[in-house]
């Protein structure tokens, strides 16, 4: 199959968890995961998500899972919620087979499509664990900068993960999403 494709997008729902949770693992964890630039196994063992955080984030108010289809096929997903007055960009995984061929960035367009001109906020903001110096930077290319901020790490919480290093936290990024509403 061609990586030269246009997805189609649409939101989550309930019959969809299983299969978002296969893609989040097979970006981020396990073999698959080591084919593709997104993979976090030097950092972390175990899971990425479960079903049941995956559902609690398609149902809860103000939130949406962006899939991004390829012939009915899940290939990419990322999770979107309003937060006061910008939007939050999580959860977001591309098919192993599929990095490296500009998916990432068309879900990450559609993305802030959803919020500046649906939800009419201004700003998208992440956070992404500071040891992913690749990560941050292919953001940084797309206009996203370091706030300056920084999170604890859920250590002691297998759910996100067991850390192989004691010195995981996350940074902030945040990026103007020009045409906004006021």
């Amino acid at each position: 199959m061609s990586k030269d494709f246009v997805p189609v997008f649409r939101a989550a729902g309930t019959a969809d968890v299983a299969a978002i949770v296969a893609l989040v693992e097979s970006a981020y964890r396990g073999e698959s995961g080591l084919r593709g630039w997104t993979t976090e196994t030097h950092l972390l063992d175990g899971q990425r998500t479960d079903a049941a955080s995956v559902a609690d984030v398609i149902g809860r108010a103000d939130s949406t899972v962006l899939l991004a289809e390829r012939d009915g096929e899940l290939v990419a997903c990322c999770h979107l919620e309003r937060r006061g007055q910008f939007g939050y960009f999580g959860m977001f995984a591309v098919d192993p087979a599929l990095q490296m061929a500009g998916l990432g960035r068309r879900v990450l367009a559609e993305a802030e499509r959803i919020v500046r001109e649906d939800w009419r906020l201004s700003d998208m903001r992440m956070s992404v664990i500071e040891q992913r110096g690749e990560l941050i930077a292919w953001y940084q290319r797309r206009g996203y900068q370091l706030t300056g901020e920084t999170g604890a790490f859920p250590y002691g919480q297998p759910r996100f993960g067991i850390p192989r290093r004691d010195d995981l936290r996350f940074v902030w990024m945040s990026k103007p999403l020009q045409e906004a509403a006021a």
